[in-house]
């Protein structure tokens, strides 16, 4: 029979735990821009920064490297991806193609607790807005709330694609110089998108939300003038 740990230690993480936080943690600080474009990294530095063993650190490279956040050079190491014009405007493209098709399946499937889901988030975007200092608080809230928007859709792996788009475009985004004017359409624009919602005028908010991510491309293609 085995043992209750009862001692209030946290067990040691296993490689799978440390690999899958490692993951997170330097997914997070690859979209923030912690490491320049084109950066090499360096396997000892990153074992340090995230106190983490080689055989853990390695497989979450590899993930990230799957996923797009990262290229392995010559099979001996990983870089960060160079800032590409032509791959962002292919990254915008496909998000306004997939999110307008998530927005009508989500708009035909959202009921009354969707609403109600949606409207919270875009409280908690509208308390981020007021903070602007706060650029993580407002971060997390911005992306729970094009989460939430979409969530009925209905397709899982729809909403994995789409993830993976923001994650990308969203590397290019926050490197790049902030335009308060457009920030400040972009804010408006999500209540309005709220209001679709709410009224479910479906071409109204594809038409919207197509305007709003090209808006917001034309920001994050900053990011490669300031490269």
């Amino acid at each position: 029979m085995s043992t209750p740990n009862v001692s209030g230690a946290a067990s040691p993480p296993t490689g799978a735990t440390a690999a899958s936080r490692v993951f997170d943690a330097l997914k997070q600080d690859l979209i923030r821009g912690r490491f320049a474009a084109g950066e090499k990294l360096a396997i000892g530095s990153l074992k340090t920064r995230y106190q983490v063993g080689l055989s853990p650190l390695r497989e979450a490279l590899n993930r990230l490297a799957a996923y797009g956040l990262l290229e392995q050079v010559n099979q001996r190491g990983f870089r960060v991806p160079p800032l590409r014009l032509d791959e962002l405007d292919d990254i915008a493209d496909l998000r306004s193609q997939l999110e307008c098709m998530a927005l009508t399946q989500a708009f035909q499937n959202g009921d009354a607790e969707w609403e109600s889901l949606l409207l919270a988030a875009h409280h908690r975007l509208r308390r981020a807005d007021e903070r602007p200092q706060e650029v993580e608080e407002w971060e997390q809230a911005h992306l729970r709330f094009h989460r939430t928007l979409l969530a009925p859709c209905g397709s899982p792996w729809l909403l994995r694609f789409i993830e993976q788009l923001h994650d990308q475009f969203d590397r290019y985004r926050r490197l790049a110089p902030p335009n308060p004017e457009v920030r400040e359409v972009l804010d408006r624009q999500h209540g309005e998108l709220v209001q679709l919602a709410m009224e479910r005028r479906i071409q109204q908010a594809r038409a919207l939300l197509d305007e709003h991510i090209g808006l917001s491309h034309g920001v994050a293609r900053g990011a490669c003038s300031a490269s």
